[in-house]
């Protein structure tokens, strides 16, 4: 009898098995021979779809802020309700009424008309003392009535409506080419917010201040965006807005064949999700660095909470696509890992089967019969799961724009249904014989 157990054979056929066995194990032991180019060039294509990968994210960005013109307004729209936006258009408006409105030379003319009117000298004096109040009394009035208007839901209509119908210009802004509501001048994209200017002048009026009717029509820009290297920012978005299409394609293309080429795909397919994870966290970062760059070289006199609060609006649509495919990412990794032969891996599955096992067992003590369906996803087990996963994907790749919630609630319902798929795997049963069922031999 052999030591390896090979009981009842031959002294020759057991010596064969044991030297089989024994070349298996250092088979086993050595591994697949890897060509250092081979492993190189896997390298090289992983990487390089990561890199894709963030240029994707933001091409895919760019491209939907210029061309959609509801992602522009969904982007924008809520600025206008936004404490510190609202306070720098304030600022902004009641700097342009006041420089219609000659408040100090008002105050003169008033104390001036009272001593011709023959307003006796003490009341002449006192009226005189009270120049700088009356001056601060006017400012308030016509600061607190910009307030009023800027915080109203006319302001927000204005400001939609406004940059609905600007969105139109807005590539030719990126391109330096716009003369309209949105143009890019002095290195600045500013929005036109005389309307509002308009609005505050009738309820001034309204309020008894006859001068404000002489205001005229006066366009004030508000500026959305102000940075030295805004040229070359346009720039670099028109190029990525070409390629926004084309990009993720060619990351996926490049990604695949990083995999195809690798000796252990399942280790690659690991490694392309977690460089892609880490180019995504890169991004995430460096969106934070650009912000407090961007916010340190604001022109004199900016607003930086405003200018922040607009930032923010403007990438959050990026930071969402950042984050949705961050996490695309990290549940690839976690499935491959999970699809592998490591401890942990094998005895999660084994846990998961045996879970659904017993609940199968349970509907069928219940009178539940799985019958030909049963026997169908036995055979076309692995087919229907490919088929699962291939739904996910194309799911989560033709999404407008996915979000986190996109990709948790689409891993929860692949998961789903792949557990449907094994409580429906009925083993190797075979069909009826007859109609008093079926009959099994031990």
């Amino acid at each position: 009898m052999s030591e390896n157990g090979s009981a009842g054979l031959p002294d020759r056929d057991s010596g064969e098995l044991d030297a089989l066995r024994q070349r298996l194990s250092v088979l086993e032991k050595a591994g697949p021979a890897h060509h250092p180019f081979r492993s190189f060039g896997s390298v090289l294509l992983i990487l390089f779809a990561a890199l894709l990968s963030l240029l994707s994210v933001v091409a895919v960005w760019a491209n939907s802020i210029v061309r959609d013109t509801d992602r522009y307004v969904a982007t924008v729209g809520p600025l206008a309700r936004d404490p510190d936006v609202q306070k720098a258009v304030t600022n902004r408006v009641t700097a342009a009424v006041l420089a219609q409105i000659d408040v100090d030379a008002l105050v003169k003319e008033l104390a001036s008309a009272a001593s011709q009117k023959g307003v006796p000298p003490r009341a002449a004096n006192l009226l005189k003392s009270l120049d700088r109040p009356i001056s601060q009394g006017l400012k308030q009035l016509i600061s607190g009535t910009v307030q009023r208007v800027v915080t109203s839901s006319a302001f927000e209509k204005v400001w939609v409506d406004g940059n609905r119908r600007a969105h139109a210009a807005l590539d030719k802004a990126l391109t330096g080419q716009a003369n309209s509501a949105v143009s890019l001048k002095n290195n600045q994209v500013t929005i036109d917010v005389g309307p509002v200017v308009a609005q505050v002048k009738d309820r001034l009026v309204s309020a008894g201040l006859a001068p404000a009717a002489k205001i005229p029509t006066v366009h004030t820009d508000f500026v959305v965006f102000a940075s030295k290297d805004v040229g070359k920012i346009k720039t670099y978005l028109r190029i990525l807005q070409i390629l926004g299409g084309w990009l993720p394609v060619i990351a996926l293309l490049v990604a695949a064949a990083g995999v195809y080429v690798a000796f252990n795909r399942r280790h690659a397919l690991i490694g392309v999700a977690l460089a892609v994870f880490v180019a995504m966290l890169v991004l995430g970062v460096a969106l934070t660095v650009v912000r407090d760059t961007y916010l340190s070289h604001l022109p004199p006199g900016s607003s930086q909470a405003a200018a922040g609060t607009v930032y923010d609006a403007l990438i959050k649509f990026l930071r969402a696509g950042v984050r949705a495919l961050a996490a695309v990412a990290l549940l690839t990794a976690v499935g491959a890992f999970l699809a592998g032969p490591s401890r942990v891996a094998v005895l999660t599955r084994r846990g998961c089967r045996r879970s659904i096992s017993a609940l199968r067992g349970v509907a069928e003590s219940a009178g539940l019969r799985l019958g030909a369906v049963g026997r169908f996803v036995h055979r076309y087990k692995r087919w229907i799961g490919a088929a699962v996963l291939v739904v996910a994907a194309v799911v989560l790749f033709t999404w407008t724009y996915p979000t986190t919630m996109v990709v948790v609630w689409t891993a929860v319902v692949t998961l789903v249904a792949l557990a449907v798929v094994e409580f429906l795997d009925a083993g190797d049963t075979e069909p009826a014989d007859g109609p008093g069922g079926s009959t099994r031999l031990p």
